[in-house]
């Protein structure tokens, strides 16, 4: 049973939202405000997080901000309806998906569902392979599925599991192009609809995770009007 963070002021969206999605099988813990969130996650990560942006004592931004130095969970934003910096913001900062408010629950249940596929996905066991052979090394670029591990020049980086899927796609062969259409599909379920400056955000968050542990990287090049590759240095 997995377990969901919802955390959002507004108690309607917090009783009706976590009615919801116990009767779907979910495990469901509720905060009304950021900081109360930080506290329990201290003790206990969820995983996954539904987060509210504008909240009390802590807003999901900033929440957002001290979960990514500590761990990779997906993370759903809800957002005022029609407020687009608020998305591409809280994408930038390691999102993985957002629902505009006011917003139907099916659908929510859907992204969340998704979210938790792609991760299962990432980690899930093959019982005719060896763990080793799991491993892609392209260059200076080694990816184990099943650690959800990354490194770089034999550096660890933390990504998120959208992250890891657009790096795994694009590295899986390098100096081919990938549309971002064809991103969407690899990082995102069928059924779940996102536009191209999801694609993009990502992206340039995977760069700047990429470039905090090497200043130089440029393996992830832009083909504008295209898509993306991967080059392998």
């Amino acid at each position: 049973m997995s377990k969901i963070a919802l955390v959002d002021d507004d108690r309607n969206i917090l009783t009706s939202v976590s009615m919801t999605l116990e009767a779907e099988g979910f495990e469901v813990e509720t905060y009304n405000d950021g900081q109360s969130a930080l506290d329990a996650f201290s003790k206990r990560m969820p995983d996954m997080a539904v987060l509210d942006i504008k909240m009390p004592r802590m807003d999901g931004m900033d929440l957002l901000q001290r979960m990514r130095q500590k761990t990779t969970i997906p993370v759903i934003f809800l957002t005022s309806k029609d407020d687009e910096i608020d998305e591409v913001l809280g994408l930038r900062m390691g999102a993985d998906d957002y629902v505009k408010k006011p917003f139907s629950q099916r659908l929510l249940v859907e992204r969340i569902r998704a979210l938790l596929r792609r991760q299962d996905a990432i980690s899930g066991d093959v019982v005719d392979e060896s763990e080793e052979a799991k491993i892609m090394v392209r260059g200076q670029l080694s990816m184990d599925p099943l650690r959800h591990a990354v490194k770089w020049k034999g550096m660890d980086v933390a990504l998120t599991v959208t992250e890891f899927l657009l790096l795994q796609a694009l590295a899986q062969r390098p100096g081919f192009v990938k549309s971002r259409d064809q991103l969407m599909d690899v990082a995102y379920d069928d059924q779940v609809y996102v536009d191209d400056r999801t694609i993009d955000s990502h992206i340039k968050r995977l760069r700047k995770k990429m470039r905090m542990v090497d200043d130089e990287f440029s393996a992830i090049e832009t083909l504008y009007g295209i898509g993306y590759r991967y080059n392998e240095e």
